[in-house]
């Protein structure tokens, strides 16, 4: 190994301390971890709660393989858990997939010619959960907020974001992967899978993209044997096991919506074939669960083999169709980056684009949802549904035990990493969730600090936000003021200055 740079945040794992023989024999298809440690309650990181207590089970509290990458000095980055080998650098020129498969043919990187298009679990295999979208004022638009921390390595790989000099959202960050949606999205679009490493999510996109462009992407290139290829077995005691990976899953799902916390407690909680180890998967290991050949439109089924059981549910455009399932997994997003958490859809990615409510991302898009909340469709540019409640499937084995004491205080210099956007490096500054809260109200009322007033008023239950119940002025008024459309009033929605007419009174 001597003269191989090794990625700072991960060299103790790669070349020294022997946490790669220790888990020996290893499965066929590796699951590094998410690299979430923090745990977080549906508002705010969280100590970790302990067995019985509420949020208990969450990915935070279970140790998997950590990430662990080799820079080889020649432009390739090897992962030394998947046993994949990647392309280091980003090129600013997005590409179609036709282009990227030319370019994968013609590249001979590190001395090697047989580099390809990631499928989609090969990309996905990359993405790092203590990633943050960041939190603008000026929202997408602008440049990518100070706080915004890419949810990939960036000391291992280069990363870009999109260019808003050129009129694209700082967001603009999607990976193409190889994967084709077997089904269609906004309305018969033939749709192609990629990975957002700037937000954190898997979704669909349509080939023929905007206005009838071809939707083009950063592309990062792979070598090295197939992976995620899963080989289902049926125990017949209830469970499915997956022989790649060494999970075992539970082959029926929790049979109704839960909250996030109601999705922990009936994972921990569920005894079953002689085990009570179960857990909620968290958001790489779901992922994996994914048949990506298979989508209600094409096949009459959920993305995922016929071996499993998935209730069916009927979305939003009144369409039979299945679940959303949530992971334990935290996503990291917006002014109140600990209320949501990652998802996996089984079932068409519903939104609602232009009056129309459609499958926008496809089934085995990863999105989040708010972890408690109301139900509502219409959020972010694609308008997607926010269901609130989703179903569960349990999983146990494989690599992943639960920490039985906190993880180290990390060191704040050593993450977020150094982050390339837009030909310019910067180090952005860790979140600060403290700033989320409202600051106390001045005395005498009114002027920049009616926001926390306002929650001060009519926070009855003192969850730092104001549902639709304890609201009291009119009913238009509340739906003009929950801007992200969750069923609340947060902190960064209120109104601010002073009440309309001097005085108090409803918000306006």
């Amino acid at each position: 190994m001597q003269g191989i740079p090794a990625c700072p945040a991960v060299a103790f794992l790669a070349l020294g301390c022997g946490c790669l023989a220790a888990q020996d024999p290893r499965p066929e298809t590796v699951l590094a971890d998410t690299g979430q440690v923090q745990c977080y309650s549906d508002r705010r990181p969280l100590d970790e709660p302990r067995t019985g207590e509420a949020f208990f089970g969450q990915d935070g509290q279970y140790e998997g393989l950590p990430p662990a990458y080799r820079d080889n000095g020649d432009g390739t980055v090897s992962d030394l858990q998947t046993g994949l080998m990647w392309s280091k650098a980003v090129d600013a020129a997005k590409v179609g997939l036709e282009e990227a498969e030319a370019q994968a043919r013609a590249l001979r990187l590190g001395g090697h010619s047989d580099w390809r298009v990631p499928t989609i679990k090969e990309l996905y295999s990359l993405i790092d959960f203590r990633g943050f979208t960041g939190f603008s004022a000026q929202g997408f638009h602008g440049p990518a907020p100070a706080d915004a921390i890419p949810f990939i390595n960036t000391d291992c790989f280069d990363f870009r974001y999109g260019a808003v000099e050129a009129g694209e959202r700082y967001i603009d960050a999607q990976w193409l992967s190889s994967t084709r949606y077997t089904g269609t999205t906004m309305g018969g679009a033939a749709t192609l899978f990629g990975v957002n490493f700037a937000d954190g999510r898997i979704k669909g996109y349509p080939v023929s993209g905007f206005k009838g462009k071809e939707k083009k992407f950063f592309v990062r290139f792979v070598r090295g044997p197939a992976y995620g290829v899963n080989r289902f077995r049926d125990a017949g005691d209830g469970t499915v096991v997956d022989e790649a990976t060494g999970l075992v899953w539970a082959k029926a799902d929790s049979a109704r919506p839960l909250t996030w916390e109601q999705a922990l407690r009936y994972a921990e909680g569920l005894e079953l074939a002689g085990h009570s180890d179960w857990r909620l998967p968290n958001a790489k290991e779901l992922q994996m669960l994914v048949d990506y050949t298979r989508a209600p439109d094409t096949t009459g089924s959920a993305a995922i083999d016929p071996l499993f059981q998935a209730t069916k549910v009927v979305n939003e455009a009144g369409q039979k169709d299945y679940p959303f399932y949530w992971t334990s997994t935290t996503h990291l997003d917006g002014p109140e980056p600990a209320n949501s958490a990652a998802y996996i859809a089984f079932g068409r990615a519903i939104g609602k684009m232009d009056g129309k409510v459609l499958d926008v991302h496809g089934a085995g898009a990863q999105r989040s949802d708010p972890k408690t909340g109301r139900a509502a469709i219409g959020h972010g540019p694609q308008g997607d549904a926010r269901r609130v409640e989703n179903f569960a499937r349990a999983v146990r084995g494989g690599v992943a035990v639960l920490r039985t004491a906190p993880p180290a205080a990390a060191d704040p210099a050593a993450y977020p990493l150094t982050v390339r956007a837009d030909g310019r490096s910067y180090r952005p500054a860790p979140v600060n969730f403290a700033a989320q809260a409202p600051p106390p109200q001045k005395a005498g009322g009114g002027g920049p600090d009616r926001g926390a007033g306002f929650l001060q008023r009519l926070d009855k239950d003192g969850d730092g936000r104001v549902s639709r119940a304890e609201f009291d002025g009119p009913p238009d008024r509340f739906t003009v003021h929950d801007r992200d459309g969750d069923g609340f009033i947060s902190a960064a929605e209120a109104p601010q200055g002073p009440p309309p007419g001097g005085g108090g009174g409803p918000p306006r």
